[in-house]
């Protein structure tokens, strides 16, 4: 026999809508029309800034936080390019590097693309330009989208899927080769050792080559030299 009071069991039978194939099919076909709402403003947005750089990094970072002040010179430095510094719109290392570009006096632009959330409102107030999305993999598509650089500062989990979801298209050849750069080394230099000795060497689940497919930088010049000769991307 079972004994009730040590099992979660409800008091009050619960009532369950059960939901017809018709109801089904319009909440999925609303679903499939906001998402492809959300893409076509994304790329309309991105084809718009056709000569750009990505920034990535720590939301968590203050102002007075040397990283955020690196963000802040670079993305300077890129907008005195002509470049357009594009930033997923938030505080930190984007905050910094949007920052940068607005008040460099160049060309390039500071643009946000945001992430719409029911509790707090996440646009800095550094970006000239900026779209917002409902959802958080129409947003990271988008951010990750034909820039001719990827610039990746410390951050946490995320910035790491970021990187990690760069690196899979580039070695898989599902975008072309396009510059990886890794800002710090006392940051990423474990990260590439783990990937050089254990991937590569150990466990041979990748190629010795694709540590190769990104690069770590430590300072501005190293960059700007590096995007001043990136190819245009045709995407």
């Amino acid at each position: 026999m079972i004994d009730k009071k040590r099992i979660n069991v409800p008091s009050v039978k619960l009532h369950i809508e059960t939901l017809h194939v018709d109801q089904i099919f319009a909440e999925i076909q609303d679903r499939v029309n906001r998402i492809d709402k959300e893409f076509m403003k994304g790329f309309s947005f991105i084809k718009a800034h056709p000569k750009s750089v990505t920034f990535f990094g720590s939301a968590r970072f203050e102002e007075d936080h040397p990283y955020y002040e690196r963000a802040r010179s670079l993305g300077e430095k890129i907008a005195q390019l002509g470049f357009d510094v594009i930033t997923g719109g938030g505080p930190g290392i984007m905050q910094g590097g949007n920052k940068g570009a607005k008040e460099s006096g160049g060309p390039g632009k500071s643009l946000g693309i945001n992430i719409e959330l029911p509790f707090e409102q996440v646009l800095n107030p550094y970006v000239d330009e900026s779209e917002s999305f409902y959802y958080f993999f129409a947003r990271k598509v988008i951010l990750t989208f034909s820039a001719e650089a990827y610039v990746y500062f410390p951050g946490g989990f995320g910035t790491l899927d970021e990187f990690f979801e760069i690196l899979t298209l580039v070695q898989t050849r599902k975008i072309p080769p396009v510059p990886i750069l890794l800002v710090g080394r006392e940051y990423w230099e474990p990260l590439d050792q783990f990937i050089r000795t254990t991937l590569a060497e150990k466990f041979k689940t990748i190629e010795p080559e694709d540590a190769d497919l990104y690069r770590i930088v430590d300072t501005d010049e190293e960059v700007v030299e590096i995007i001043k000769n990136a190819p245009l991307r045709e995407e």
